[in-house]
């Protein structure tokens, strides 16, 4: 705790998670729905595979906001521990530690999105494959793009409601942003196992299933970037945890 105090203050750590989060958001809407949608034509590889050809540096440029997407989740998850350490430390860890596996699945699945950038490209050792093949081949990213995201929102899914959890006992932020936030984190659960279980009934789901997100992980961000977080009730919860830690620590002597 001392530590903290003679950094950055709690709001100030509040606002710079909250601008974080405005980059995710902006960018990971730029990447996962933005190109896709100028690039991606929905089982019909060869136009998918033109249009990425035609617009290489646009798909390359969402696969570097994919990228920063990810980077930026690893200060966030050292942030939220920060704040919310003081809520509940092991349950604030497991969060950290759920951002981050979700974090590197994440950035693990963009090295296929990369494959048909490869398979496209000029290289004299693609030439071995009918045109038709490649192709397809090029195309499959984009079918696993969603097995992929289904399995990192499962992890996602799982830090939201441990999130819920901390927000709704830290009485520093508003426990509406909580309320929406338990929904935002069913709803991720909801579709992430759906869609593996069944693609068919996941994909009548979309596009309503996604508006939860909007709301909770939306008016997170913009409390924190623009309120930050009541500091006097941070406080009032970090002198708590550390008269409990003490009083443990006795016991143990």
């Amino acid at each position: 705790m001392t530590e903290q105090t003679r950094g950055a203050s709690p709001r100030q750590l509040a606002r710079i998670a909250g601008a974080l989060y405005l980059i995710n958001i902006v960018l990971g809407a730029f990447a996962t729905a933005i190109v896709p949608a100028m690039v991606v034509v929905s089982g019909d590889a060869a136009a998918t595979a033109h249009n990425i050809q035609t617009h290489e540096l646009l798909y390359r440029l969402g696969l570097v906001a994919h990228l920063a997407v990810t980077v930026t989740n690893v200060p966030l998850a050292l942030i939220f521990y920060e704040l919310f350490k003081v809520v509940n430390r092991r349950l604030a860890l497991l969060d950290a530690f759920f951002i981050l596996v979700a974090t590197a699945i994440e950035a693990a699945g963009l090295l296929n999105q990369f494959a048909p950038l490869v398979l496209l490209g000029s290289e004299s050792y693609t030439s071995a494959l009918p045109a038709a093949q490649l192709q397809a081949l090029a195309y499959m990213p984009n079918v696993l793009s969603g097995i992929h995201y289904s399995i990192h929102t499962v992890f996602f899914g799982f830090d939201i409601i441990c999130f819920t959890y901390l927000v709704l006992r830290s009485r520093f932020l508003p426990r509406a942003i909580g309320v929406l936030l338990a929904i935002d984190g069913l709803a991720y659960l909801v579709y992430s196992f759906a869609n593996l279980l069944a693609p068919g009934f996941a994909a009548h789901l979309v596009p309503w299933i996604q508006l939860p997100a909007l709301f909770g992980e939306g008016s997170l961000c913009l409390w924190l970037l623009l309120v930050g977080v009541d500091v006097e009730r941070w406080k009032e919860r970090a002198s708590a945890a550390i008269r409990m830690r003490s009083t443990q620590m006795g016991a143990l002597e």
